[in-house]
């Protein structure tokens, strides 16, 4: 409803309880006006403010699988760059070991390897000699008592 107009002649004919009334209907209604405003915003608002909310869930959403895709991809490449970045300086201080005749790794373990084959192989050689000696003094007193019991 739209607020009565004053007509001209309400105005002029000095009856200030009619504008004072019509003033009064007017701001009564730009009041009610107001309020119904305020109420459609308000129920609207909450409307739009729970789709709102729902986009930015959606939003968010796919910017976090866009994000996450990123970050494996960045991380993939930087393992690979630190993986051929350590193959690098492996072989650097690898060449700079055998350039100052440091034996590696490799060359310690054939190393060790072959100083236990030696080993055994010198454990079983001085088996068999210590068994020779007792083999030969045992005969040696076997034959000793028979030129012994001979003489007598």
């Amino acid at each position: 409803m739209m607020p009565s107009k004053l007509k001209r002649g309400e105005v002029g004919s000095g009856s200030d309880g009619q504008l004072a009334t019509a003033i009064r209907d007017s701001a009564n209604q730009i009041w009610l006006a107001g309020l119904g405003a305020f109420s459609k915003a308000q129920e609207e608002g909450s409307k739009l403010f729970d789709a709102l909310v729902k986009e930015g869930e959606t939003v968010q959403s796919r910017i976090r699988k866009v994000a996450d895709q990123h970050v494996e991809d960045v991380r993939s490449r930087a393992t690979g760059t630190w993986d051929r970045l350590e193959e690098v300086f492996e072989k650097r201080v690898e060449r700079a070991l055998h350039s100052l005749n440091v034996p590696t790794k490799k060359d310690i373990d054939s190393l060790s390897r072959r100083v236990s084959e030696l080993t055994s192989v010198t454990k079983k050689l001085s088996d068999a000699v210590a068994e020779r000696p007792a083999r030969t003094t045992a005969k040696r007193s076997a034959t000793g008592a028979r030129s012994h019991s001979r003489a007598a």
